[in-house]
């Protein structure tokens, strides 16, 4: 049974979502499955690949059909393409798998990860998208601090001076008494 928002290909194949489709906001939990098999690292793979996240078109798909353990790496190593791969466990709460592209038996490409925390599996966010949001969130916490200063000198209190093309806030709080800005 394919999960709502996927594509299906002839035979009822679920597809995998678009390549560079941002799901960090998509949590998967599947409580049926929870309450009916214990969550460990034999059973793992079967449970992530109920989620939207899983590529069907994967090796570990093709280990499956052949009846081979999808997580086996002996022959993992010997297929090229996509694949996952359980990189860390803390049973029974949590467990970290990774997606990645095979070039060679030597020679790997992460792509994504993936935790399931006490059952519920997401995507976790790129580094680069991790520290974009934190320096916007930094920027905009200093233009609230500067703005929040500037509300409380009062607007009569700060001057505008054009020097050389530029605009410069000279704030009087700031200026000694015996300074003239007049000319």
């Amino acid at each position: 049974m394919a999960t709502p928002g996927m594509g299906m290909l002839d035979g009822g194949v679920p597809t995998a979502q678009p390549p560079g489709t941002d799901m960090t906001g998509i949590c998967f939990r599947d409580q049926l499955w929870l309450n009916t098999y214990p969550l460990d690292r034999n059973l793992v793979f079967d449970y992530f690949a109920l989620s939207p996240f899983y590529d069907w078109t994967s090796n570990n798909e093709q280990l499956r059909m052949r009846s081979h353990h999808p997580l086996d790496s002996s022959q993992l190593t010997k297929m090229i393409g996509i694949e996952y791969v359980l990189s860390e466990v803390m049973e029974p709460h949590l467990f970290i798998m990774k997606k990645q592209k095979r070039d060679s038996p030597d020679k790997v490409t992460p792509m994504l990860a993936y935790y399931i925390l006490d059952g519920s599996i997401y995507q976790a966010p790129q580094l680069s998208n991790v520290f974009a949001a934190r320096i916007v969130c930094s920027i905009t916490m200093f233009k609230f601090y500067e703005a929040r200063t500037l509300i409380r000198l009062g607007v009569s209190r700060v001057r505008h001076r054009h020097l050389e093309g530029h605009y410069i806030i000279l704030k009087k709080h700031l200026l000694r008494p015996h300074l003239s800005w007049r000319r």
